[in-house]
This record gives structure tokens, C-alpha cells and sequence, in this order.
């Protein structure tokens, strides 16, 4: 008897706020899916082993590595990109803005992931001590060295956002 095996199957999820359907194939990452198929082309492939966080997304609110997160896997889930961020007019968001205006962009490869899981961050509500910001930023590598002024654009939106002033 011979097995039979499916290679592609429809998936529904929501990318940016739209709610969407593609057919792929079951072995496909999500960076895949979503660079080839929806041309979001923040989602970067980097190491394509988890370790760098230039693929990171999220999805349902929680930041993933989406080299190593199956297309098929995003069922029903609600994905967001840096697309997704943008403003109707596409203004850029508080956290894209701070990145600029902290100079924490210098090649821009690992700018994305990095922008969010500080999206991430900053959505808990919640104030982190340098310390923990740099913990949950620990899963991206920047070939650059820009950590600090990375560091210091996610503390300044974090500040902003629950009214308080950068000290």
C-alpha cells in the first residue's frame, strides 16, 4: 500500500490587519511565504536557524523567529510585520521614528526584527530597567554594533508611551 503524503495545504491567517489565504507547500518557513508570496520584504533571512532575529514577526502579539516557524503553522493566527506598522497615510510608527531619531540604523538589516520585538515590549505596557530590555533584545545580532542607540530608542519610546520623561 502505497503512502500517500501532502505537500501543500491552504492556510488563513491575518498579515497587517487583512485577513488572507495562500496555498503552500507544508515544508515552507513563514519568511518564506511571507517574502515570496506577500512581498513583505522587512521580514529579512538572515542565519535561517533561529539565532539571529532578523526574521522576527509577530504573531498573536508574541515575537517569533519566522525561519524556523512553519507557513502552515500561521492558521488562523494574527501576523504583524514592520508593513504592518505603518500609519494609513504610511507615517512611520513612534518606535520606527525613535530608531531614526537615535541614529540606531546603520546598515538596517537587523532593524526590523529588532523593531518588533520592541513592539512586543512596548505593547506589555510595562516599564523594563535597561537590564531586561537588553534581555529581550538579546535574540538579534547587529553586525554594526549599534546596540546602544538601539537600547536607547526602545527606552525612549517605552518612557513616551507610559508618559514619563527619559531620565
Amino acid at each position: 500500500m502505497e503512502r500517500h503524503q501532502i505537500q501543500y495545504q491552504t492556510v488563513h491567517f491575518n498579515l497587517n490587519g487583512k485577513d488572507v489565504e495562500k496555498t503552500v507547500d507544508v515544508r515552507a518557513s513563514l519568511t518564506d511565504m511571507l517574502r515570496n508570496d506577500y512581498h513583505t520584504l522587512s521580514v529579512k533571512k538572515g542565519c535561517e536557524v533561529g539565532e539571529c532575529g532578523a526574521c522576527n514577526v509577530l504573531i498573536d502579539g508574541e515575537t517569533f523567529n519566522s525561519c524556523i516557524y512553519l507557513a502552515v503553522w500561521a492558521e488562523g493566527k494574527q501576523i504583524r510585520t514592520l508593513e504592518g506598522l505603518m500609519g494609513p497615510g504610511g507615517e512611520l510608527s513612534d518606535i520606527q521614528q525613535a530608531f531614526i531619531d537615535e541614529a540606531a540604523i546603520q546598515c538596517g538589516f537587523c532593524t526590523p526584527g529588532f523593531i518588533m520585538s520592541a513592539v512586543e515590549l512596548l505593547e506589555s505596557g510595562k516599564e523594563y530597567t535597561d537590564e531586561e530590555i537588553r534581555k529581550l533584545l538579546s535574540g538579534h545580532l547587529c553586525r554594526c554594533t549599534g546596540y546602544e542607540n538601539i537600547l536607547r530608542a526602545v527606552k525612549k519610546t517605552m518612557y513616551r508611551r507610559l508618559g514619563k520623561e527619559l531620565g
